[in-house]
């Protein structure tokens, strides 16, 4: 009974992040005045101040520890330059009218995360994941050739995404201490920011728009929010179910800038998304079909 509820609770909070993802565009939307520059620099302090508070009163001391060892330091430089391009590119693409596009990077990140670890872990590819990449890499190759230009804002979410991921995997950062750690470094860059625009009479907040200055604060709380959930939620359900929920965010991306804001899915896109479609379809069903087989071996062992 216990088991079940652990794994109840565990599908609703991943489930609930990659809803509160798949629907940020439309928050984003509603100060698509500001530059991406500065709700970056917003997202960036308020997310941390936010992070603060939840670690002071669940009284979590982690994070001091991870600051103090200097070759943990150095990684999460790195992490927080690749989760800085992921967050820039991503609101970028929002509020200039690109949410198909972003919707494209996410989608590809799983497959582009098979083939960093091909790569960096000298991970196996069997036949499946190896189909699955090839038909990625064909939908991106055919949307660059047919639609004439290199689709930078999709390769450049996936490839940000994909490298933060590495990273993380590669020295075992515990996801809620190491944002917090990277917030903070990126923090130190974003006041320096806005106190410039605050000089030169360029920033938006506190000039004026109490509506815009509630969004730019609560940024940082629905940028954290369903990072909390994730890392709540993927310790507590298999990695199958993780990778099959993590498809959500995206097809709501794609929904939203399709039907509520109007940007086309020529037949360009189309065919790019079917052949990234079927890689999806067949890394989901090699998920499952190993957590399957996983499952099967130990309950044939437990008799």
């Amino acid at each position: 009974m216990e088991d079940r509820k652990k794994d109840i609770l565990g599908h609703l909070s991943a489930f609930s992040a990659y809803v509160i993802w798949g629907v940020l565009p439309i928050y984003w939307k509603q100060i698509d005045h500001v530059p991406a520059r500065e709700i970056l620099a917003h997202r960036v302090l308020w997310g941390f101040v936010f992070l603060l508070l939840f670690n002071i009163f669940s009284r979590r001391k982690d994070f001091f520890r991870l600051l103090k060892d200097r070759h943990t330091r150095k990684t999460l430089y790195l992490t927080s330059a690749l989760i800085a391009v992921n967050w820039l590119i991503f609101i970028f693409a929002v509020i200039s009218g690109h949410i198909v596009d972003a919707s494209l990077g996410y989608f590809i990140n799983p497959l582009v995360s098979v083939f960093l670890g091909m790569i960096f872990f000298r991970e196996k590819l069997n036949l499946l994941k190896t189909l699955a990449v090839i038909l990625a890499m064909t939908g991106m190759l055919y949307l660059a050739i047919d639609y004439g230009k290199f689709p930078w804002i999709s390769i450049g979410l996936a490839l940000s995404f994909g490298f933060y991921g590495l990273a993380k995997k590669s020295f075992n950062l515990d996801p809620i201490n190491s944002i917090m750690s990277e917030t903070l470094f990126l923090s130190v860059i974003a006041i320096g920011y806005l106190a410039f625009l605050a000089g030169q009479g360029t920033g938006h907040f506190a000039a004026g728009d109490s509506q815009t200055n509630i969004y730019l604060i609560i940024g940082g709380f629905v940028t954290m929010l369903p990072l909390y959930l994730f890392a709540n939620g993927a310790t507590k359900i298999p990695l199958a179910s993780v990778g099959f929920l993590q498809y959500f965010a995206p097809s709501l991306m794609l929904l939203i800038g399709i039907f509520k804001y109007g940007e086309p899915l020529t037949e360009t896109y189309l065919i790019s998304f079917l052949f990234i479609w079927s890689g999806l379809a067949l890394y989901t069903f090699n998920l499952v079909r190993n957590r399957y087989r996983s499952y099967s071996q130990k309950r044939r062992a437990a008799r």
